[in-house]
């Protein structure tokens, strides 16, 4: 005896959700084999060294927490270079007030500042002075002056060193080395290469 219709029916009716299964998992298979491959991401580019904004005939200070003078640098023209936080300068000038009120300047024909001004490079006719001063105590400090091609000054720290030939004048002395290291802070100052110095005699106390 054939089965019936019905019979039929009902035993395709048990496998239709498999074979719906498979055809439904076909399908994904096809899709993701006919999807275009993602672009592999070249390598990463280094950073380039190219300026992000300029200033002109500009003046930057920085004050203390009452509001005091600690720092002025101004320049023609400066160039900020966003991957190094430095900050060229043609024409520079900086000015920096210590805590005692002591007064350091220096200018160059072109000078290289970190993002905060606490480290500053400069290059042709550079020239760094500190101010004649008096000491709370009553001490008389002379003028110190230092000239160079290149002078690299950390005005927070009251720092000059040099790598190239430097004059150095104090007060009416006067000395030449190849390089220099002065720490004002703590009086500590190396002179280097062929160093000469000419050293006036004191001034004589009136009997």
């Amino acid at each position: 005896m054939k089965p019936s219709w019905r019979r039929v029916a009902d035993r395709l009716s048990i496998y239709l959700p498999v074979l719906l299964m498979g055809l439904l998992a076909l399908g994904s298979w096809w899709l993701v084999r006919s999807a275009p491959q993602p672009v592999a991401s070249g390598p990463e580019k280094a950073p380039v060294h190219e300026p992000d904004y300029f200033m002109k005939d500009f003046s930057i200070k920085s004050f203390d927490v009452t509001g005091r003078l600690k720092s002025q640098l101004e320049g023609s023209m400066a160039r900020h270079y966003p991957d190094t936080d430095t900050l060229e300068i043609d024409d520079a000038r900086m000015h920096t007030v210590a805590p005692d009120g002591r007064i350091t300047n220096g200018r160059a024909k072109r000078a290289l500042s970190n993002g905060d001004g606490s480290e500053v490079q400069l290059f042709g006719n550079a020239v760094v002075t500190r101010q004649a001063f008096t000491s709370a105590a009553g001490k008389a400090l002379p003028q110190m002056q230092f000239e160079g091609e290149f002078l690299h000054a950390w005005p927070n720290e009251e720092r000059v060193r040099s790598n190239q030939p430097v004059v150095l004048t104090r007060g009416a002395d006067r000395f030449t080395a190849d390089n220099l290291e002065y720490d004002n802070l703590d009086q500590v100052m190396q002179m280097k290469g062929r160093v000469r110095g000419v050293i006036q005699p004191a001034p004589s106390k009136a009997q």
